[in-house]
């Protein structure tokens, strides 16, 4: 009996899904392509039949687990006033939520070290992705993409550190002061335009 028409598709967006949770919690180089097919409810073998490579599909899971960060963030600037939509991205990014749901939060900071240990596709794509979270912020905010970039970068450092220490009130306070920083580069980036 054949599968209905767009199965291969949602077992495939099943895989990337999985795997977008598995890289955001603990990297690349430690998620194995079989502990991702359980984590979509497959077999191992059918991994081949959607993907070439383990690095094809981080290629795509990059791709799917930035659009699906700036889906999230759109939809905390939605629930904003038009003047505040850029400070509530910027708060719910810098959130203890944020922080500690790691397999559902920003790939970025999950990937940041690794990539450079990857290969230069890979790279490539990252790059793009990064660009591209970089242009949702400063399209947002309404401000140039050197801006963009630095309240993006303290951003993802914020959270790189916060989920990095300990001390859970020191996190916390790395957070509000991330806060506090990229609002007041927003600041300054308003006003030198």
């Amino acid at each position: 009996m054949p599968y209905p028409e767009g199965h291969k598709l949602k077992v495939r967006g099943r895989i990337i899904e999985s795997a977008a949770k598995a890289f955001r919690t603990n990297g690349i180089r430690e998620i194995s392509v079989p502990v991702i097919m359980k984590g979509a409810g497959l077999t191992h073998g059918g991994f081949y039949s959607h993907f070439d490579n383990k690095e094809q599909l981080v290629l795509e899971t990059c791709q799917y687990a930035i659009s699906d960060t700036i889906a999230l963030l759109q939809k905390a600037a939605d629930q904003a006033g038009e003047e505040a939509k850029i400070e509530a991205v910027i708060d719910f990014y810098l959130s203890p939520y944020h922080r500690d749901q790691k397999e559902l939060g920003c790939i970025l900071p999950a990937l940041s070290a690794e990539i450079p240990l990857s290969s230069e596709e890979v790279g490539q794509v990252f790059t793009q992705e990064l660009q591209r979270m970089i242009d949702f912020i400063s399209d947002l905010a309404q401000i140039d993409p050197a801006a963009g970039s630095a309240v993006m970068s303290l951003m993802v450092g914020t959270i790189v550190l916060a989920r990095s220490v300990s001390d859970s009130k020191l996190s916390d306070q790395l957070l509000t002061a991330g806060k506090q920083n990229a609002k007041g580069l927003l600041g300054i980036a308003r006003a030198s335009n």
